[in-house]
């Protein structure tokens, strides 16, 4: 993915998130995320990133 790609997800997602409204959020997240994790063909780098994304937000 190229950084202009990943700079329009990002808006993407920032103005999808800002349309559900922060009620709808997690929800909103949760479906996302296991929509991107069932096109993953093993779950070690789903995992991987799981555990990543956890340390970061404990940090």
């Amino acid at each position: 993915m190229t950084e202009s790609d990943l700079d329009q997800a990002y808006t993407q997602l920032a103005q999808a998130l800002t349309r559900v409204g922060a009620a709808q959020a997690p929800l909103f997240l949760s479906a996302l995320c296991l929509s991107l994790i069932s096109r993953q063909e093993d779950a070690a780098p789903v995992l991987a990133l799981i555990e990543q994304a956890e340390h970061a937000t404990r940090a």
